[in-house]
C-alpha cells in the first residue's frame, strides 16, 4: 500500500445484487498498485456489509460508512482521502474488464496525459435478452488545449466526455483547482466540464473495457424525473458556456450542441408521458406545450442536422409545435422503454 498509483472510488447505495461483481472486476485487474475506496452512502440494504466482507480479504479495499448524502457526497468524501497519482471512478452496478487499469495507466504515463478516455459498452438486459453496444472513437493524442478544444465536439458527439467511468483523471489537477462533484442530479457531467476546462493533454483509446449496465428500473438513468426538463436546460447552458469561454465557435461545434439539445428534448417530452409521472393528461400537455415554445427549440432546429431518417421523423412534432402529436409519439416511446428494453436500446442506438 506504500506505492499507490491509482485511487479507485466507488459510491454504494442499494446495489446488493450488483456490487459484488463490480468489486470482483477490480480485484481481477492485471494492474495491482491501487487503493479501492468504497463509500457506503447510508445504504439501507446489505450492500455495505458485502463491501466489508471483501475488505477483510484484501487490504487495498477501504470501506467508508457515512450517512446518506447522494453519489456526489460519497465521491467527494473519497477524493479528500485518496492517495493515488490518478483517480478512477467506478459505479457500483457496473463492471470493468481486467486489462482496463493497466492500459489506461500505461497511456497516461507514456503521454504524460492529464486525462485518458477509453471506449465502453452499454449492456441492456431485458429478461434473458441481452444487447451490447460498443461506444468508441479512434486512438488520438492531444498535447495542447487549443487543438483538443477545437475537436472536443467530436467526442461529446460520441458520448465519450459525459461520464466519469471511462476515464482516468490526474489527482493533481483535481486538487489544484479544487474540483468536486456538485450536489445535483447527474453530477458527473458538470464535474467533467470543470475538469476539461483545466486540461491540455488528453488521450483517447479506441479500446473498450467498461460495461455500463442498463437493467435496474430504480437506477438514476431509468427513473422518471419531475425536474428533467429543467436539468436539461441547465446542462445546455453549461455546454454553450464551455465552448463560448473556450472561444470555439466553428459551425461543426454549434451543430453538435444544437443537435444534442433537440435530441434530449425528445427525451424530456417522453419523460412527461412516463407511467410513473404524477401529472394529469391536461398537465402533461401543458408541460409539453411549454417545452415546444421554448425559444431555444427554434434556434436548435435551425442548426441541427439529424443523422438518421428516424430522428428526422421524431423531430416533426417538435418542429410543428404540435402538442398532441408530441404527446402521442412520446407515449409510444415510453411504452417501448418500459416494456421492451432491448428494442428501446436499438431505437436509441439508431438515432
Amino acid at each position: 500500500m506504500s506505492d499507490i498509483k491509482i485511487s479507485i472510488i466507488m459510491p454504494v447505495y442499494k446495489v446488493e445484487e450488483y456490487v459484488g461483481k463490480a468489486i470482483e472486476s477490480i480485484l481481477a485487474q492485471t494492474f495491482t498498485e491501487f487503493e479501492f475506496l468504497i463509500v457506503d452512502d447510508g445504504t439501507p440494504d446489505r450492500s455495505g456489509e458485502i463491501c466489508d466482507q471483501y475488505a477483510k480479504k484484501d487490504q487495498r479495499i477501504q470501506v467508508i460508512h457515512k450517512e446518506n448524502g447522494g453519489a456526489p457526497s460519497a465521491r467527494n468524501t473519497a477524493i479528500d482521502i485518496a492517495q493515488g497519482k490518478y483517480v478512477y471512478f467506478l459505479d457500483s452496478d457496473d463492471w470493468a474488464e481486467p486489462q482496463m487499469l493497466a492500459d489506461m495507466y500505461e497511456l497516461a504515463e507514456k503521454h504524460q496525459a492529464q486525462l485518458v478516455v477509453c471506449g465502453f459498452y452499454i449492456d441492456t438486459y431485458c429478461g434473458q435478452n441481452h444487447l451490447s453496444e460498443k461506444i468508441c472513437v479512434d486512438d488520438r493524442v492531444f498535447t495542447d488545449a487549443k487543438n483538443f478544444r477545437e475537436e472536443a465536439y467530436r467526442y461529446f458527439d460520441r458520448n465519450m466526455l459525459y461520464t466519469p467511468w471511462n476515464k482516468l483523471y490526474r489527482m493533481d489537477v483535481i486538487r489544484q483547482y479544487g474540483l468536486y462533484f456538485p450536489k445535483t442530479l447527474w453530477d458527473d457531467f458538470p464535474f467533467n466540464l470543470s475538469y476539461l476546462d483545466h486540461v491540455e493533454s488528453v488521450v483517447f483509446s479506441t479500446n473498450a473495457y467498461y460495461h455500463f449496465i442498463r437493467a435496474r428500473a430504480e437506477s438514476e438513468t431509468a427513473a422518471y424525473r419531475a425536474d428533467m426538463y429543467e436539468k436539461r436546460e441547465e446542462e445546455q447552458g453549461w455546454m454553450e458556456e464551455l465552448f463560448r469561454s473556450w472561444g470555439v465557435t466553428n459551425a461543426a461545434t454549434q451543430e453538435m450542441v444544437a443537435r444534442r439539445y433537440i435530441e434530449r428534448m425528445v427525451g424530456c417530452i417522453a419523460n412527461v408521458t412516463s407511467s410513473k409521472c404524477t401529472l394529469s393528461g391536461k398537465e402533461q400537455r401543458a408541460e409539453i406545450r411549454k417545452m415546444l415554445h421554448n425559444p431555444r427549440v427554434d434556434k436548435a432546429l435551425a442548426l441541427a442536422k439529424p443523422r438518421s431518417g428516424y430522428m428526422k421523423v421524431m423531430l416533426l412534432p417538435i418542429r410543428w409545435k404540435n402538442v398532441t402529436l408530441a404527446w402521442m409519439e412520446s407515449s409510444v416511446i415510453t411504452f417501448v422503454k418500459e416494456h421492451n428494453g432491448k428494442l428501446f436500446a436499438r431505437m436509441k442506438a439508431g438515432r
